[in-house]
């Protein structure tokens, strides 16, 4: 039997459960709040469309800084709209290589980028970046649209919570969030609503706030066989918050999980992540302090505390530069510091450089600016290689959890929605029944690819190195397996890269052509041969090489060609 009557109190108590399981980050997250992203975080449902001044203990933004650099970094790399960043293909190289396949492949692929180029999809990727890097966990919820195709809803922290399967994989979200009145009767309908937003509704007081719970869990009691929204693997449930008990404000369904929400980094069976930010906060705190006490250091000696006679009291002091103040005379009557507030405050701003970088090397600043950041200018080839590899490992267990937890999901769930709107042409015969697959072509993926290179650069120079004392080392070199793992290393177009079997074909047309081209140059050095010999034989009188030739073939005692007659 289909479960498509879950009651509103059902989903009222999972959200409590849900709340109650991540209320142990909540004060970590409140704190990467007011530290390093100001801007983000909604721990209180009013926190929405708030002006007020945010950051209050910020003296200095190196961790903001860091953080920007960081989304900006990812965004770039993993995902730069200037730019592909995915292709489609088969996991059967030799079908990818079909021209049908390979057209429809390429079509596809431009259709998504499109679409990701229409939709808000890169804003909405950019806000997951800065999510990511500061709170370990990032959510979006991907919807069909009419225009776009998709459109995402950013979430910031605080204002959902998630849930995992057995295999770790987030399958449940939950969002409260709040919506206008008439915002509610334009989405939901007036039946569909409950008498508070309708009562609302008709005394005109569209511009009310009302909170909406947006759940989104699996459905373990369904009835396969149907088709029906209210059958599919997931339910999606609006309902108010306060609304009209088991009243829901709309009921779908999904085959897919319809929202991508990525962590950083997970230790055990923790639901949510770990972040840069949380590594960085306490260095974060500590500049601030620090910052703080430098300027209070610079205030001692720019504007001192004064001692003065008590015949001074209640009198006007001109502390401007040039000011003069009459004092009474006599002796120690004069205006002068309470102490000495000569600071040596170099060691205060060395640690605070110190702060400084290991806040940048938490957000892998130095990995997203790494020419920027090389101290020689002199530095070879070998050791900048050298260095980027060792950084780009750094990201290697990142970008593999976005990849999984992000990047696919949302090519899948587009796709989907792609086909359910006719924007995708009918595949070639060759891909019925086909699994495709995805390779990413980011900066950041060549990039991790490329650190290969580097060993195989150095394997070949050596290998050169010793071809030149012992030419047949290079009998060990496989120069066609050499030409494809390089361009896969470097994320070249397979496009530009030619099939095996196709180079059989051209290496034997060579062949033929350079065995045709020797007989012909055999041909013509016998025909020359011939005829330089017959040209010799006439010039010759009396003997010459013509008759020594001659000589030799017909024995000592024959005649010579003067002596025939």
């Amino acid at each position: 039997m289909a479960d498509f009557s879950k009651t509103r109190t059902d989903l009222v108590n999972t959200w409590g459960q849900l709340k109650n399981e991540r209320s142990s980050w909540w004060s970590q997250w409140q704190e990467i709040s007011n530290y390093i992203i100001p801007w983000g975080g909604r721990f209180f449902r009013q926190d929405r469309d708030k002006g007020h001044r945010r950051g209050n203990q910020i003296y200095d933004n190196t961790g903001i800084r860091a953080l920007k650099t960081l989304g900006a970094g990812l965004m770039a790399g993993a995902t730069s709209p200037a730019r592909p960043w995915f292709r489609l293909g088969t996991h059967d190289p030799a079908l990818n290589n079909a021209q049908p396949v390979k057209l429809w492949l390429s079509d596809v692929g431009e259709r998504m980028h499109a679409v990701f180029q229409k939709s808000n999809t890169y804003r909405a990727l950019h806000s997951v970046y800065h999510e990511l890097g500061a709170f370990g966990t990032a959510a979006s919820i991907i919807l069909p649209n009419f225009n776009t195709v998709i459109h995402q809803t950013a979430l910031t922290c605080g204002e959902y919570a998630i849930a995992t399967n057995p295999e770790g994989e987030v399958d449940t979200l939950y969002r409260e969030f709040e919506m206008r009145v008439s915002e509610m009767i334009k989405e939901f309908g007036r039946d569909a609503c409950s008498s508070t937003v309708k009562s609302l509704y008709d005394q005109g007081n569209n511009q009310a706030w009302i909170p909406v719970i947006h759940a989104i869990e699996p459905r373990y009691y369904r009835d396969p066989t149907k088709r029906d929204v209210r059958n599919m693997k997931w339910g999606s449930y609006y309902f108010e918050l306060g609304g009209d008990s088991n009243k829901a404000l709309r009921e779908t369904g999904f085959n897919q999980f319809p929202g991508v929400a990525p962590r950083w980094d997970v230790s055990g069976g923790d639901i949510y992540g770990n972040s840069p930010g949380m590594e960085a906060l306490g260095d974060v705190k500590q500049l601030q302090h620090e910052q703080l006490r430098k300027a209070q250091g610079i205030d001692y000696q720019t504007k001192p505390p004064l001692q003065m006679p008590t015949e001074m009291k209640n009198r006007e002091v001109d502390a401007m530069p040039g000011g003069i103040t009459y004092v009474a005379g006599g002796q120690n009557q004069k205006i002068e510091s309470l102490f000495n507030v000569r600071l040596d405050l170099q060691y205060l701003i060395e640690d605070i450089r110190e702060v400084q970088g290991r806040i940048n090397q938490s957000f892998f600043k130095d990995i997203f600016l790494m020419f920027e950041s090389m101290e020689d200018p002199n530095m070879t080839a070998t050791e900048v290689a050298a260095r980027q590899e060792e950084k780009m490992l750094m990201l290697g267990p990142v970008l593999e959890r976005l990849d999984n937890e992000l990047l696919y999901p949302l090519i899948e769930v587009t796709f989907t929605h792609m086909i359910e709107m006719g924007a995708i042409p009918p595949p070639p015969q060759e891909l019925v029944g086909m699994d495709l697959a995805v390779e990413f072509v980011s900066v950041l993926a060549q990039a991790q690819r490329a650190v290969g290179t580097n060993s195989v650069d150095r394997f070949v120079g050596s290998l050169g190195s010793v071809a030149g004392l012992k030419p047949e080392v290079l009998d060990k070199f496989d120069s066609d397996a050499w030409a494809d793992k390089y361009s896969d290393m470097l994320g070249v177009d397979p496009a530009l890269i030619i099939s095996g079997n196709q180079v059989a074909v051209v290496r034997q047309a060579r062949a033929k052509a350079q065995a045709a081209q020797q007989s012909a140059a055999v041909a013509e050095q016998a025909s020359g041969a011939a005829k330089n010999f017959a040209q010799a034989g006439q010039a010759t009188q009396g003997g010459g090489p013509g008759s020594d030739v001659m000589n030799m073939f017909s024995g000592y005692q024959s005649p010579g060609p003067t002596e025939v007659q």
